[in-house]
């Protein structure tokens, strides 16, 4: 792992230090899990713009199945 030195707020950090997480797992640990979940929304935005882009937000198909989610059953086993 690689340091790295981040400014924040004092307010922001007393209230980030305030937290029993932080404090059990440390500002470090916290702030990594943070980013990570931000890079992995920010692939989701990705992949759905992309999809969007692709196939559009309605297809002919998405109207003529409107309506019939209920419909058909599993196979049975």
């Amino acid at each position: 792992m690689k340091p790295i030195q981040v400014m924040f707020d004092e307010d922001l950090l007393a209230e980030l230090d305030a937290d029993p997480v932080v404090r059990d797992k440390g500002r470090s640990a916290v702030m990594r899990a943070a980013v990570a979940e931000y890079l992995d929304a920010r692939k989701r935005e990705r992949i759905a713009q992309d999809y969007e882009r692709a196939y559009g937000s309605t297809s002919e198909l998405d109207e003529e199945l409107e309506g019939r989610e209920d419909e058909g059953e599993w196979p049975k086993n």
